[in-house]
């Protein structure tokens, strides 16, 4: 059992929900438990996975990003080159990297409490504890525990917020289009 407190915005998946990460997606999404956060409209940004999915394959990115405008602000970050930046950082700021590495544990930890799957029982997601590979899975992590959990999520976040806020809907903009960051 768990000693995390719940996470603030978790609520369930239903039908609807589903359709609605095919449409943000393109696909379907698999192993869904829940939803980790919504969007200011009601839409899911963040969805909880299981770390095995049904069909017997690990999946370790337990809390994965789907609101589109969202995806595209931080896909935007991702090529600037701001995942070399801030690994690089990492290894220079040993109190930001200590932050870091907790954030890592507490992603395994809120995996478990899903279910284990072996095979990446040890890995959590988007490069951590000492890289910053994929902020897509950072930025999921910190939408879905809130602030404090994750550095790097904290100052992406802060970052996009005057243009990709979770507080704010873009969902019925064209292609979830939002400002350049």
């Amino acid at each position: 059992m768990s000693t995390l407190p719940p996470l603030p915005h978790e609520t369930p998946a239903t039908a609807a929900d589903l359709r609605v990460m095919h449409e943000q997606l393109g696909r379907d999404m698999r192993g869904v438990r829940s939803i980790a956060r919504r969007c200011a409209c009601g839409r899911p940004a963040v969805v909880r996975t299981a770390p095995r999915l049904e069909d017997g394959t690990p999946f370790p990115t337990s809390l994965y990003l789907t609101l589109p405008s969202l995806v595209l602000a931080v896909s935007r970050v991702e090529a600037r080159g701001e995942m070399a930046r801030l690994t690089e950082e990492l290894a220079q700021d040993p109190e930001l990297a200590r932050a870091y590495a907790a954030a890592h544990e507490r992603y395994l930890a809120r995996r478990a409490e899903l279910g284990s799957a072996e095979e990446v029982d040890h890995v959590s997601a988007g490069g951590m504890p000492t890289r910053v590979k994929c902020l897509h899975a950072i930025v999921g992590q910190g939408l879905a525990e809130g602030e404090g959990v994750n550095p790097i999520a904290d100052r992406v976040l802060a970052e996009l917020a005057p243009v990709a806020s979770i507080d704010v809907c873009r969902c019925e903009e064209p292609d979830g289009e939002v400002p350049v960051a």
